[in-house]
């Protein structure tokens, strides 16, 4: 059975490559079955080898290192193998690979026996710490005996198949620590036993099954024992004599379950377990009673068992990525300090935690209830970090902040909160605040009163305005409040005072100074002299607002991006000296002010992008440290010889990055004039001067008479071509990064194969400077191309072949042959390109990679390959479809690749604890456990597909899919600008390293309307006034997300259909089901997406009913089928989907067609009496054509649609075509609704006359379903019925059993009983006695057989019951308090007045 699950025949012959040690090499053809001690005589045979004078062995060079073949191994089968860990199919010939050199994976070297280096070789200089890592050791070096006694530390590893002699361990007296990590060993040498001084021993990394002959328990003083990533399932019996062991590490093996003998090892202090299987962790884990770290990352543990309480000095946890939905015991722990919860399935957080619990991260968490429980008095948290993002939660708690005063770090990012209380000013410790991707409407006042704040991430909400306040912070040194509805940041009022003529610079306005010599000015807020960073891109801020930035002397980046800045004001740069990144792209500016540009002499980073301009001016080319410069997308033209008015790029001999793109009235062409002898003349039409240049866009420029643009090498991109592959519109936009090299390169080639319906888009490279390689890169851009034609034509569609299968086979290929351009010798490496570089990639980190993405468009049929963190989202109406896959080392699928191929993943996410991704070009010393096998996935494009967005982990780390979709529509007309908005905001959002992003408008391939993508200044001024009116629409929107969306239609009148949505049950949901707030905005956000998307009017809500109009019937079916199908897709809160009316309900062919909130749906088409409301001064609907809606709405069960007889004959005609509409009206998008429905498919069930509420005339009603919702119609009507106890989240029978328990224990302790179940039953002479130290009686019983029969139980006693045993839970803790005041109470009247007990008794009484 091979790797990937298929049978293979072990009758293939299979062709191997072996070479002899002088470099020649012969080829045998064995089949599976083939041992290399059957191999070895032929061998030496065709070799013409003598094995009497000259002993030869096969030796397998891989991943670094050499070993000996045992006699019963199987090289054909070791080929097969690797190959297949690789990424190879056997449709890819795994019978024939063999025979090349496949030195990029392994190599077979029949050669002389040898023990390796000659002991002259080694140079050791000190023998206390000896390392002969990777040295092909068979055996250890003989000139170690003699200084066996002085060594302290010997690391052997990545030796395979090394011989450890029995007498040279006994030598080692002083040995304390031992590596023999990566050795390929199945078992422990047996000497390693007789090393009764060892302390520390490293066995990781191995294949070892078992520890059960390998006598550990001989070695007394074992302190540190890791065995991570080998292929055990089980300890041995003894591992409880390790009595002196303190660190235990068993990650990555393959442990069903914790063993029991773990829990006896009583001194253990340091255990990691992670990446198991382990489901449970054994009842007797709390006998760990020295257990201070314990870390169980990457298993499947639903909970901690109730032992856990005994941990009593355990300090750090972490539990991420498991199943975890209860951390209460864990949290209470007395010395807990650190508590890492990340990726589990908490979904109610009760902070009740001890007061040594420092650190808490329970990030991504569908936590919809936050709780925290005040301490006893004067006993505060202790919690500094508190980390909640990526959860459900919709509002903070006023009071449960309070009692986090020591909080440093607070983190709520991602969730639906709305408001922040005012009790954040109490946080008078906090550091770092990051609440960015919420619904906040506005930030607290109090804010300002936190004086230690130094970080604001208050990004991508729905902010109008910052607080003025803010002003008074003294620390804060950055605020992002990037995306965001912000159109002022007010001061605070300011005291006056006198100040003498010395003052600073920085006062609010220039006065004139009076005859005696001083001058009235105000005190600047502190804000002024702290903050070093600020981001306010894509917000609206106009020319007015600026002027308070103007103050803030010490900014070092300041981002105004994407805002609608027409005009800066003249001194705005005055005291801004200290700027290092400048970002105005996206506003409306016409000029740069030039009077105080030349103060920013350390500016590095300039993006003018996106704007009006027409000439860049002179004084930019004083900024002598400019190394970027983005100025595409303008309308520049102008005459570049004019260098003594406007800027030349050659007088910034440091730019590295230099975009002109966009620009299609700028030309580039030589001075055609003759030069004098006598006239000293610069050439500035070309780039010869910037010798540091990587970057240049020169996209839609027009270069003349010759004009000079360089060459492209290994380490510069230059790009000229134009914004158009094959007909569709084409954008790019990226940055430099912080290093010196290319980390990104990008591949774009028109008519591919000279086929006019074929186009290439590719990116490669690494967002991070870290593992990255310029000349790798390089390289996979110049050999693509190439390398996919050959596999193309190759292809065999009579055997099945696909596109699909060169994409594998040309990714694999590449990486294949990477390799040995990397690794070749410089004297027979060939290059593919003239290069001017003198560096070499020999001396490049031979551990290096490279993420690579793929499009290869043939017609209308998209293929997209990808390995690494380089993805492809396409929009598709506005949603975001996700083509590609990140390999991620913590996605168990990778994981469980990662661990087939005997590699690891780290707590950190990294596999082998090197690199951050599943996937990769390059990184040969990992393969195959990191291998070049490209996910592949088919996209039919339509009508209704608009663009594709491509980009690196730069984009993917920062925005989310559909965000970056919402963005990208905002400028759909010119994909250019689409990607620099999507870049600039990538940065303002934390994007650091190397952004690239590619924008397609696939659309164009429909025959969409024309348009231009860059406009022309006329085209400006004609659309100024529809620009306005668009702007002004967004005005009075006071959601982030929906403002990004088309403006809203305008209020329909005359003919108009009604839409009325309720939810149903949502009375008795909001009574009881705590993620109703969250849903409840999930809901509301998909409505209105649907109406921006779909042409509807939202009219009005009450309470969680909408009412919307539309301007035709079919606009507002389209919306009502929309809304239902994308309701089953929502992220819903745990307790919505555990609930009877949001769980999960399917059709008899196993179709999902209910999940989360139940919405009913009412559409009604007529004249109704149209009135704007005079207070909102929205459209508003009146009359009996609007009651009639509203009463057939009402008529529907719980996600049906019910319909009119009037829009029934609509449907029939538009969609059907069967009938002639009574009504003759112009239609808003009518194709793209009729089309969407066909598509969706529809059917109608007729439900007859219905008699409504209130109405004389029954209404002839029908139900519609969308095709893929159906089913729907075999749900029983009691489903739509009120049932109050279908809104709460259903107890099971198992958690009621363990509630009784808890009872019945807690009952037996307030009467001074203790029960004790018959397994734990101690040894005495009777079954009941008495504790002399506290009288308590203890009685051994089953406690099982004193609970309520439950099994057969109705939902009704199931609730009766919990009432119950509320109750007398309740009895019992009064009885235990009252008890523990009398034993105070004796202790008060003799006297002993204990701080502590005072302490107790205070605790209780004032809880």
């Amino acid at each position: 059975m091979s790797s990937t699950g298929r049978t293979v025949s072990s009758s293939t012959v299979y062709q191997i490559r072996i070479y002899r040690a002088n470099g020649s090499y012969h080829v045998v053809r064995i089949n599976l079955s083939v041992t290399v001690e059957q191999l070895a005589p032929m061998l030496g045979k065709r070799l013409l080898l003598d094995p009497e004078r000259e002993p030869h062995r096969l030796y397998l060079r891989e991943r670094g290192r050499e070993r000996v073949l045992a006699p019963t191994e199987r090289p054909a089968n070791i080929v097969r193998r690797r190959l297949e860990q690789a990424g190879y199919d056997q449709a890819d010939g795994l019978d024939v690979l063999g025979a090349d050199d496949l030195a990029f994976l392994l190599r077979f070297v029949y050669k002389s026996e040898v023990l390796g280096p000659v002991a002259d070789d080694l140079q050791i200089d000190q023998y206390d710490g000896i390392d002969l890592t990777g040295r092909s050791l068979r055996t250890v070096p003989v000139m170690l005996y003699p200084h066996a006694e002085a060594i302290v530390s010997l690391n052997l590893s990545r030796n395979p198949m090394l011989e450890i002699p029995l007498d040279f361990i006994q030598s080692c007296t002083t040995l304390r620590e031992l590596r023999l990590s990566h050795m390929a060993m199945k078992k422990v040498p047996q000497s390693i036993r007789r090393c009764r001084t060892l302390h520390r021993l490293d066995l990781s990394c191995n294949r070892i099954v078992d520890l059960d002959d390998a006598g550990l328990d001989w070695i007394p003083e074992l302190r540190s024992l890791k065995v991570q990533n080998n292929r055990m399932a089980g300890l041995p019996f003894y591992f409880p004599r390790l009595r002196a062991l303190k660190e235990l590490n068993i990650s990555n093996n393959k442990f069903r379950e914790l063993p029991a003998v773990v829990s006896e090892i009583t001194n253990l202090v340091d255990l990691d377990i992670s990446f198991n299987m382990i489901e449970k962790l054994p009842e007797n884990t709390g006998e760990l009673h020295a257990l201070e770290r314990l870390i169980i990352i990457g298993n499947q543990v639903t909970e901690f068992p109730a032992s856990v309480a005994d941990l009593a000095n355990l300090q750090m946890l972490d539990c991420r990525r498991n199943n975890i939905s209860d951390l209460s015991l864990v949290g209470v722990l007395p010395k807990i300090q650190q508590i890492v919860a990340d990726h589990n399935s908490v979904h109610a957080l009760d902070i009740t935690f001890s007061s040594s619990l420092k650190h808490l991260d329970v990030s991504h968490n569908d936590i919809t209830q936050l709780t925290v429980i005040p301490g006893p008095l004067r006993q505060p948290y202790a919690l500094t970090h508190l980390d909640l993002s990526n959860g459900k939660l919709s509002a903070l708690d006023e009071h449960a902040l309070a009692q986090l005063t020591v909080l440093e770090t607070l983190r709520f990012d991602h969730n639906s909160i709305r408001y922040i209380p005012d009790s954040l000013g109490e946080l008078s410790h906090l550091v770092h605040l990051s609440c960015s991707n919420n619904q906040l409407r506005a930030l607290p006042e109090t804010i300002g009163r936190l004086q230690k704040l130094e970080t604001l991430e208050a990004h991508n909400n729905s902010l109008p305005e910052l607080p003025a306040t803010l002003w008074h912070c003294a620390s804060l040194q950055l605020i992002n409040a990037t995306s965001n509805l912000l159109h002022s940041w007010r001061l605070p009022p300011l005291h006056s005072m006198n100040m003498s003529t010395n003052s600073s610079s920085g006062s609010l306005s220039a006065r004139k100074m009076s005859s005696s010599g001083s001058v009235t000015t105000r005190v600047l807020p502190p804000l002024v002299f702290s903050l070093e960073r600020l981001y306010l891109g894509e917000n609206r801020l106009t020319d007015d607002t600026l002027h308070p930035l103007a103050l803030l002397q010490e900014l070092r980046v300041l981002n105004l991006s994407f805002n609608e800045i027409q005009e800066m004001p003249p001194s705005f740069f005055r005291n801004l000296s200290h700027l290092r990144e400048l970002y105005l792209s996206g506003n409306k500016l016409s000029a740069i002010p030039t009077e105080d540009l030349p103060r920013l002499i350390k500016l590095e980073v300039l993006f003018l992008n996106g704007n009006r301009l027409q000439t860049l001016p002179k004084e930019i080319g004083k900024l002598t440290n400019l190394t970027v410069v983005d100025a595409g997308s303008n309308i520049l033209k102008y005459n570049i010889f004019n260098w003594e008015f406007d800027w030349n790029w050659n007088f910034n001999t440091s730019l590295q990055y230099l975009n002109l793109s966009g620009n299609k009235r700028l030309e580039i062409r030589t001075d055609v004039a003759p030069v004098r002898d006598d006239e000293k003349r610069r050439v500035l039409a070309d780039f010869s001067g910037l010798t540091q240049l990587r970057v240049l866009g020169l996209m839609d420029i027009t270069a003349t008479n010759g004009a000079s643009i360089p060459d492209e090498n290994e380490d510069r991109r230059v790009r000229t071509s134009l914004s158009e592959v094959n007909g569709m519109g084409y954008g790019i936009a990226d940055t430099l990064g912080v290093t010196e090299h290319l980390n990104m390169l990008d591949l774009v080639q028109p008519q591919f194969r000279a086929k006019n319906d074929e186009a290439i888009f590719a990116m490669f490279g690494r967002a991070s400077h870290i593992g990255n390689n310029h000349w790798l890169n390089n390289y996979l851009h110049s050999k693509f191309l190439e390398v996919y034609i050959i596999e193309l034509n190759r292809i065999k569609p009579a055997v099945g072949e696909a596109v699909q299968d060169a994409l594998r086979r040309a990714f694999l290929k590449l990486n294949r042959h990477l390799h040995d351009f990397l690794y070749a010798s410089a004297s027979n490496r060939k290059m593919s390109h003239v290069s001017t570089s003198t560096s070499n990639p020999r001396d490049m980190n031979k551990r290096s990679g490279a993420s690579g993405i793929v499009l290869h468009l043939v017609g209308r049929k998209l293929y997209v390959a990808n390995i690494g963190r380089s993805l492809a989202v396409i929009s598709r109406e506005g949603n975001a479809t996700l083509l590609s896959r990140k390999h991620d080392p913590f996605d168990r699928q990778e994981t469980s690749r990662i661990r087939s191929a005997e590699g690891w993943v780290s707590p950190k996410g990294l596999v082998n604890d090197e690199i951050d991704v599943a996937r990769s070009f390059g990184f040969y010393n990992l393969l195959p456990v990191v291998n070049a096998r490209p996910h592949i996935s088919e996209y039919d494009l339509t009508e209704q597909d608009e663009f594709v967005i491509v980009g690196n982990s730069g984009l993917w780390d920062h925005v989310s899919y559909q965000t970056a979709v919402d963005i990208a529509r905002t400028e759909r007309g010119d994909p250019m600008i689409a990607a620099q908005k999507l870049r600039d905001l990538a940065i303002s959002h934390g994007a650091e390293g190397t952004t690239m992003i590619m924008v397609i408008a696939v659309a164009d391939l429909f025959g969409g309307p024309a348009r231009s993508r860059q406009p022309t200044m006329e085209s400006v001024i004609d659309t100024e006034t529809y620009l306005w009116t668009k702007r002004r629409g967004r005005d009075n929107i006071t959601n982030r997300d929906i403002s990004r969306l088309e403006g809203e239609v305008p209020a329909p009148t005359g003919h108009v259909a009604l839409v009325f949505t309720d939810i149903r049950n949502s009375t008795h949901l909001w009574e009881v089901n705590a993620g109703m707030p969250t849903a409840m905005v999930l809901h509301n956000n998909l409505l209105r997406r649907q109406l921006r998307f779909c042409g509807g009017y939202e009219v009005k809500t009450e309470g969680d009913a909408f009412m919307c109009s539309f301007p035709t019937a079919i606009s507002a079916l389209w919306f009502c089928f929309s809304v239902q199908v994308q309701l089953l897709q929502l992220d819903w809160p745990l307790e919505i989907l555990e609930c009877e009316d949001g769980k999960e309900i399917f059709d008899l062919e196993g179709k999902l067609i209910a999940r989360g909130l139940s919405v009913r749906m009412g559409i009604h088409c007529g004249h109704p009496v149209c009135e704007p409301d005079p207070v909102t001064g929205r459209m508003d609907y009146f009359g009996p054509m609007v009651n009639r809606s509203a009463r057939i709405e009402s008529s529907a069960g719980g996600g049906q649609i019910m319909c009119s007889a009037e829009v029934v004959r609509e449907i029939k005609a538009r969609v059907f075509e069967t009938d002639k509409p009574e009504v003759e009206q112009p239609y808003v998008r009518p194709s793209q609704a009729i089309d969407a429905i066909r598509r969706m498919g529809i059917e109608i069930v007729e439900v007859g006359e219905v008699k409504l509420k209130g109405l004389e005339v029954p209404e002839m009603l029908s139900l519609v379903y969308p095709q893929e919702l159906a089913g729907r119609k075999t749900l029983t009507t009691t489903q739509s019925a009120s049932n109050p106890s279908g809104s709460r989240v259903q107890f099971s029978v198992e958690q009621m059993r363990e509630l009784a328990l808890l009872c019945i224990r807690l009952e037996m302790l307030s009467s001074g009983n203790v029960v004790r179940s018959s397994r734990d039953r101690r040894s005495t002479s009777s079954s009941r006695s008495t504790d002399p130290a506290d009288g308590a009686a203890f009685g051994s019983c089953e406690p099982n057989a004193l609970l309520p029969a439950m099994e057969k139980a109705s939902d009704t006693e199931l609730m009766f019951l919990l009432d119950s045993l509320a109750t007398r839970i309740e009895n019992a803790l009064t009885r235990i308090t009252v008890n523990q005041l009398g034993s105070m109470k004796d202790a008060l009247a003799n006297g002993t007045q204990d701080p502590a007990l005072l302490q107790q008794l205070l605790s209780i009484i004032c809880p």
